[in-house]
């Protein structure tokens, strides 16, 4: 593992080791050990968040480390069609019912209008849902090779390092920190909507 990129095991094991230090410097009474324990903790929630960091671009993300990859295309064009889903959808609700019931009163051309109202309401609803299950099957595929290649990459990283291969080691480092931004960036994006759900 590259050592200038920030790593949750990292910040855990740190973490640990700053209270072990805290409390040895409170049983002792020794003040230094217990402000060195509390900033090794201060650090080690630092490294944990820029761990997680992860930007948002369109179609994309980027790490803390610089790695930049690509969302699945099921993703974007799942959000694309929620949207222009949701818009057919608005528009049917706008310009008639949902429910078809013609009165025999009605003229010809408000019929049609009815008609083509409920079908564009229909077709909205059925591009949104097909659009959603799009991008959770995107989202689960990012997700999975960044887990797959975040562990291919740390472990080649550790077998090169131990080889002394200092070129594999930096390939695999690249691997893993790719493989930790495509999960982070599926992570990103399946909270996101699970907060926009408790909202509803």
């Amino acid at each position: 593992m590259a050592e200038n990129q920030p790593s949750t095991l990292k910040s855990y094991i740190d973490s640990a080791t700053g209270k072990a230090q805290e409390a040895l410097g409170n049983l002792t009474g020794n003040t230094g050990d217990r402000a060195k324990g509390e900033l090794r903790e201060e650090n080690a929630r630092a490294e944990h968040d820029a761990s997680h960091a992860t930007a948002k671009v369109p179609g994309g993300a980027i790490s803390g480390s610089g790695a930049a990859v690509r969302d699945d295309p099921n993703r974007t064009e799942g959000t694309w069609n929620q949207t222009v889903g949701s818009t057919k959808e608005a528009v049917g609700n706008l310009t008639g019912n949902e429910v078809f019931s013609p009165w025999l009163w009605m003229r010809r051309s408000e019929l049609v209008a009815n008609t083509i109202a409920k079908s564009l309401k229909q077709a909205g609803r059925e591009q949104n849902l097909e659009g959603q299950s799009q991008e959770a099957k995107g989202q689960l595929k990012d997700f999975g090779s960044g887990a797959a290649d975040r562990a291919q990459g740390a472990l080649g990283s550790a077998v090169s390092g131990l080889t002394g291969d200092r070129a594999e080691q930096v390939r695999y480092d690249q691997l893993r920190a790719e493989g930790k931004t495509q999960q982070r960036s599926a992570e990103h994006d399946i909270q996101k909507q699970a907060e926009a759900e408790r909202r509803h």
